[in-house]
């Protein structure tokens, strides 16, 4: 069977892991249940082991934010894991492994950073985005990748990379957690994410603060963790809705659970986002999402007008497009029925089966290029199930 090594940020144990985790370690463990050694290459995390194995995938941390990547490379140099064939998984940064391996490497990338860059590192942001836009394109220029939405596949042609060599891997719908709670009878609306600059919280704490006399009964619960909370919490005493709008920091599976069914919409503001896991998260619990239409993978997880609501413009077209919303509960009853059976469709062995295939014609170069055939028949591969008299043109589920 083949040895796969992934090089990836974080592990879920990671109090910042996020949805690119979720992806990694989905893909990771069915890999492992055919047959395939898989190791993941990742940062040290407080009170876990640095060797482990979970779920017959063995994870090996080392290293921090930025050291975990020295660490990788030393430990694909000097033979402390033996791959068949490598995954760098680029947040941003890219791996560089091809430097320091002989074996074929695999890029999987959510999406490509370029709004991110100047919103958390400011002016030095423009090195990540050479990292991203010029060096990476050059060093994995032989390489294969795989992406999670065709969003992202069209970014990649953009910076000089084949689509022949990209597939699409969408991200897998999580299993819902059971809730028996029922939807709440006023107004509220849920965040799902890390609390972090880029996903731009702020807009909802904002809309909250304007429509709070339109909805008196507003109620805003935002669910997550990350190092911009405080920022976040500060904003919304300054506003003057820190009695509505609820900071909940971590919570565990079933709370958050009972927390999207409440919920009449999920705001999904993110500057970018390969896919989006919260959105499928919330319509898995019949809660449709509101989120920017340029906003990457976004334009995909929902179809605007069916299974939630996509915006262009800025604060005020996003307040109002809660604001519609809100004061129709009929339709987000609607539009959340629809997200519910959409999400459905999605399946992590579905994920699986794609990357599997892009591993395996790498490491047999007689099995030809499998992306051309891949990506021609994106469209047809599974329909939409959404009963609406739109048009849809869904991509490979």
């Amino acid at each position: 069977m083949t040895a796969v090594v992934i090089c990836n940020w974080r592990d879920l144990q990671h109090p910042e892991a996020g949805g690119s985790e979720h992806h990694v370690e989905a893909v990771a463990r069915i890999l492992a249940a055919t047959g395939h050694p898989v190791t993941i290459l990742c940062a040290k995390v407080a009170g876990r082991p640095a060797d482990e194995t979970r779920d017959g995938v063995r994870y090996l941390r080392a290293g921090g934010r930025f050291g975990v990547y020295l660490r990788a490379a030393w430990a694909l140099l000097c033979g402390k894991v033996r791959p068949d064939v490598v995954v760098d998984v680029q947040n941003g940064l890219p791996w560089l492994s091809r430097l320091v391996t002989r074996k074929p490497v695999v890029v999987l990338l959510h999406h490509v950073h370029r709004e991110q860059w100047p919103i958390i590192f400011g002016r030095l942001g423009i090195l990540g985005w050479l990292l991203e836009s010029r060096v990476a394109p050059r060093v994995y220029r032989r390489s294969r990748y795989v992406t999670v939405s065709e969003c992202t596949r069209a970014e990649l042609a953009g910076l000089g990379i084949d689509p022949g060599r990209v597939s699409v891997a969408y991200n897998g719908t999580p299993e819902p957690v059971p809730s028996k709670a029922a939807r709440s009878v006023t107004p509220r609306v849920v965040v799902l994410g890390r609390l972090v600059p880029h996903k731009r919280v702020e807009i909802v704490i904002r809309a909250a603060s304007a429509l709070r006399e339109r909805f008196p009964d507003l109620q805003v619960d935002v669910v997550g963790q990350g190092w911009w909370a405080d920022e976040l919490a500060a904003l919304a005493r300054r506003l003057g809705v820190e009695d509505i709008v609820t900071l909940h920091g971590f919570v565990d599976e079933q709370a958050k659970a009972d927390l999207l069914a409440q919920a009449w919409v999920g705001a999904v503001p993110s500057v970018k986002e390969g896919w989006g896991l919260s959105v499928v998260e919330a319509a898995s619990h019949g809660t449709p999402s509101v989120a920017f239409s340029r906003a990457g993978g976004l334009a995909e997880s929902i179809l605007d007008g069916q299974t939630g609501v996509l915006v262009d413009g800025g604060q005020d077209a996003y307040t109002a497009a809660l604001a519609n919303l809100l004061a129709d509960r009929e339709r987000c009853a609607v539009l959340g029925r629809h997200a519910r059976v959409y999400a459905a469709e999605f399946s992590w062995d579905v994920t699986a089966a794609v990357v599997s295939g892009v591993l395996s014609e790498v490491t047999d170069p007689t099995r030809g290029n499998i992306a051309a055939k891949e990506n021609a028949g994106i469209a047809g591969l599974l329909q939409l199930a959404v009963p609406q008299p739109a048009t849809v043109a869904p991509a490979t589920r």
